[in-house]
């Protein structure tokens, strides 16, 4: 006969299993999304431990992370060299929303909430109709803690399509359509 503790503690062990299976049913997969035309989120696992290619700005705080084909590429010399990048070599840029930095008040902004995250792979064989380029952006919702592919609805407007970089990185087209340089370490 079992007694009432055991009784109990199975009950406490069903519960929280269920409410762990609610929360990883509930939970986001980014890995699952993807752009029209098929730029996928997973195309980029593993993006957040990238090195560092350079920073940027203009209102939100911004690093710009590449692979090892794109660093690889960049310390060859590309594209200064008029070579262009290899298939393969992929670029992530993470935006933030700035903010003060409370330890060191009057020191550079710091970030604060994620706003969105871009990529950028080379592959001439899938995106020959712009310029060997595939990109994505995917908008971050902070209250749901999920992400989504970026309409025109948003500021910047995105195409939301694989093909949503091309228009703006045509002025880069003399550097293989990539305007961040690898500055100098």
């Amino acid at each position: 006969m079992m007694t009432k503790k055991v009784l109990i503690g199975a009950g406490v062990a069903v519960i929280l299993a269920v409410l762990d299976v609610r929360t990883a049913i509930s939970a986001q997969d980014k890995y699952g999304l993807s752009v029209p035309n098929g730029l996928a989120f997973s195309e980029f696992k593993g993006y957040e431990s990238w090195q560092t290619i350079a920073i940027s700005n203009g209102g939100m705080l911004a690093v710009i992370l590449g692979n090892q084909v794109m660093v690889d590429a960049y310390k060859s010399g590309i594209p200064g060299n008029g070579k262009p990048f290899p298939n393969g070599a992929k670029m992530a840029k993470i935006h933030w929303a700035p903010k003060n930095n409370q330890a060191a008040p009057g020191q550079p902004l710091v970030p604060d909430t994620l706003h969105d995250v871009d990529f950028m792979v080379k592959d001439s064989a899938r995106f020959a109709d712009s310029g060997g380029w595939g990109y994505a952006e995917f908008e971050y919702d902070s209250p749901s803690d999920t992400f989504r592919p970026g309409t025109a609805a948003d500021h910047p407007p995105q195409r939301n399509d694989a093909k949503c970089g091309v228009s703006c990185h045509t002025l880069a087209k003399a550097k293989d359509y990539v305007f961040t340089e690898y500055a100098k370490r």
